[in-house]
């Protein structure tokens, strides 16, 4: 009985082994062969470099964007141009109900503004008077809320946060001024007296600076405060929001940028100034990995016009070959693994020279502080395989499909 993929038995002197007969395999002009080797490893060498350099922007993106709590907050408030100018550029409810749809928005707050006048002094240590603007949020948006930051009505003590950003901007202009420059823990001590007015009358409150905050750009009460000056001053109990707060996975992502800038939006530039560094870089690392498909295909293509070559000119060989009992499985098996080492060698010197470029751009100085992995990610490595056995297997479906034309 003949065994599968050799000459039948009984007839001698027939080789058992494709390196004895491959002489009668000829193969022709090697420049196709040669040129489609130097594509091939093109191809694979941008793949795989463009897929570490996403990746690396991606961490290198997440890591100089640290976030304390695991979500970002965003300020937006609507752009005033002049076709708006004079017009009502408060958040309405559907404004509101649109945002919570979106999936990237896990949490929105307006930041409520005093409907009555404020005009603060800060007594003897400061001889300083001013109108002043007061908002309130709800606290889970605040990044520091120390336990005091509470009131209920018949308190005449009101807890303030102020922004760590008006701090440094009255140290500026103090000196000049003639006024004392403070320090976070001395800012605590300065007694301000909140006058609070409007069409239904007027009261003094104390007010005490209990935090600072790093995240919002304001002077913040306490809610309950807030309902009530509104609702007790000027009897309004709207609320008119120019200003609001979400609260989201990633404040970089571009789905949620491009709705935001479709409403006319502005948007804390702080926070998004990654997101237009990130598309435009991974807009190019993409255009990268697709010419590198499209690389690799045109060279497998010149790779099937070479095996047609080949196989062609050893027709009558081939031919000769099967009719004495070569199995058409065992000679495609045996030609299309005459590549594998060459596929072998393409792939590890693309991976080499791949984590070398990898190396290189982690010494960059904008990069170096990152504390990046030196190895190449774990899908790089995997792609390289998917790309070596995506390789031999169309390389052996072509070298069947041309030997099943000479059977």
């Amino acid at each position: 009985m003949n065994k599968p993929g050799f000459p039948p038995s009984g007839v001698r002197g027939l080789p058992l082994s494709y390196k004895k007969i491959q002489p009668l395999i000829i193969s022709g002009k090697n420049f196709s062969k040669w040129l489609g080797y130097f594509g091939l490893g093109i191809g694979v060498l941008l793949l795989l470099v463009s897929m570490q350099m996403f990746i690396n922007i991606q961490q290198l993106l997440t890591k100089d964007n640290p976030r304390k709590t695991g979500y970002d907050f965003i300020s937006i408030s609507k752009t005033i141009t002049n076709e708006n100018m004079g017009k009502d550029n408060t958040f309405t409810n559907a404004d509101l109900d649109n945002l919570k749809k979106l999936p990237q928005v896990q949490g929105i707050a307006p930041l409520v503004p005093n409907q009555f006048r404020v005009r603060a002094t800060a007594g003897d240590l400061i001889p300083f008077s001013t109108d002043l603007f007061l908002e309130s949020i709800n606290n889970n948006f605040i990044d520091t809320v120390p336990p005091s930051f509470t009131w209920q009505p018949g308190q005449t003590v009101v807890p303030i946060i102020f922004s760590s950003d008006f701090l440094e901007i009255y140290n500026v202009f103090a000196p000049a001024q003639d006024l004392p420059q403070l320090s976070p823990k001395t800012i605590s001590s300065v007694n301000i007296v909140l006058e609070c007015s409007g069409s239904n009358g007027s009261q003094t409150f104390k007010g005490n600076i209990v935090a600072l905050s790093d995240r919002i750009n304001s002077l913040l009460v306490p809610e309950t405060f807030m309902k009530w000056g509104n609702l007790h001053f000027s009897g309004d109990t709207t609320v008119h929001a120019s200003r609001i707060y979400i609260k989201t996975k990633d404040a970089n992502d571009p789905q949620l940028i491009s709705y935001l800038d479709q409403q006319n939006y502005h948007l804390n530039k702080d926070k998004i100034k990654f997101s237009r560094i990130k598309n435009i870089l991974q807009n190019i690392v993409s255009t990268l990995g697709v010419f590198g498909i499209l690389v690799i295909v045109l060279a497998l293509m010149l790779f099937s016009f070479y095996l047609q070559l080949m196989i062609a000119r050893s027709k009558d060989n081939l031919r000769l070959l099967l009719t004495l009992g070569y199995s058409p499985q065992w000679l495609a098996n045996s030609v299309a693994k005459t590549w594998l080492p060459v596929y072998l060698f393409i792939i590890i010197a693309a991976l080499i020279i791949t984590e070398i470029l990898h190396i290189l751009f982690l010494q960059l100085s904008f990069v170096s502080a990152a504390n990046l992995s030196p190895v190449l990610n774990w899908s790089v490595w995997l792609l390289a395989i998917v790309l070596f056995v995506l390789t031999l297997f169309i390389n052996l479906k072509l070298v069947k499909n041309e030997l099943s034309k000479i059977e």
